[in-house]
């Protein structure tokens, strides 16, 4: 990663704002971007350069470049050394630079549209992330994903009214009676501090982590898979964020649904962009 292990302070300055209003591949690999934008985000955080709904726009696009970085081949021990570069660099730039005010003004531009964009996607490799920032009193969801198991579809993300949305799973389940418990398994990186990506892309039950949803209530309709007509809904903490935010956006994580007859069904999800999508979110509601 040349431009985080050579530039000078000023010349990284103009090459990040530079980074920032280029498409990706217009500039470098997506390991420089993630670079440069991990660059202003600890400027900003050092010297308090944008209003909170562009921070939280370079936010996501920072999360957004780590996980193309990571698709894209590279390691993340090698990403969370240029990010600690990237705070290193900064901390060696003075907040009065006239670069920094380029920077600003650059950021400000290329962000403004973010922070008006009331509806993203996410891609992934398998499976995306669909975020909408729309304002509502009613119920809907907020950051999702859709799978399924088996005939029956299963989302997952934010969902709720306005701001108020939490992380929920709905199934609507076919032909089966209504499940007794639900969980979240993923890898634990206590466990296991490496992304897993082989087999199936569930970690190994030895390196899974356990989190069980705290209540489960009938789904509002507006969060039915389409042609459906009832489902539950099932909510989980709101830590369980931080821990979906540790894994590789290449891995796999999943909802399990268990059944009083000891059976379960197990629906698939990708980490993907989640940390973009909920940053995305941050900027707040339109």
């Amino acid at each position: 990663m040349t431009i985080g292990q050579n530039a000078s302070p000023t010349k990284a300055i103009l090459l990040a704002a530079a980074t920032l209003v280029l498409p990706a591949h217009a500039w470098a690999g997506p390991a420089d971007t993630f670079y440069e934008r991990a660059f202003v985000v600890a400027a900003d955080a050092r010297c308090d350069l944008f209003e909170p709904h562009i921070n939280a726009a370079l936010t996501a696009a920072t999360a957004q470049a780590r996980g193309a970085a990571l698709r894209s081949g590279a390691a993340e021990a090698d990403l969370a050394a240029a990010a600690a570069r990237a705070r290193s660099r900064a901390g060696t730039v003075s907040c009065g630079d006239p670069q920094l005010a380029t920077v600003r003004q650059r950021v400000d531009g290329a962000f403004a549209g973010w922070a008006r964009t009331p509806r993203m996607t996410f891609p992934g490799v398998k499976l995306d992330w669909t975020a909408n920032r729309v304002g509502s009193d009613r119920v809907s969801w907020r950051l999702r994903q859709a799978s399924s198991v088996g005939a029956s579809p299963v989302s997952f993300g934010y969902a709720g009214k306005g701001e108020t949305a939490g992380l929920t799973a709905v199934v609507s389940f076919v032909g089966r009676s209504r499940p007794t418990a639900a969980r979240i398994v993923l890898r634990d990186p206590a466990r296991a501090p490496r992304a897993w990506l082989a087999g199936d892309g569930l970690a190994p039950a030895s390196a899974r982590a356990s989190i069980w949803a705290t209540d489960t209530a009938p789904a509002d309709t507006a969060l039915l898979a389409e042609g459906r007509r009832a489902g539950e809904a099932w909510r989980f903490p709101a830590s369980t964020a931080a821990a979906l935010e540790t894994l590789d956006p290449r891995e796999t994580f999943a909802v399990e649904f268990h059944f009083r007859d000891g059976s379960v069904a197990t629906a698939k999800f990708e980490a993907g962009d989640f940390a973009a999508g909920r940053a995305f979110l941050a900027m707040g509601m339109l």
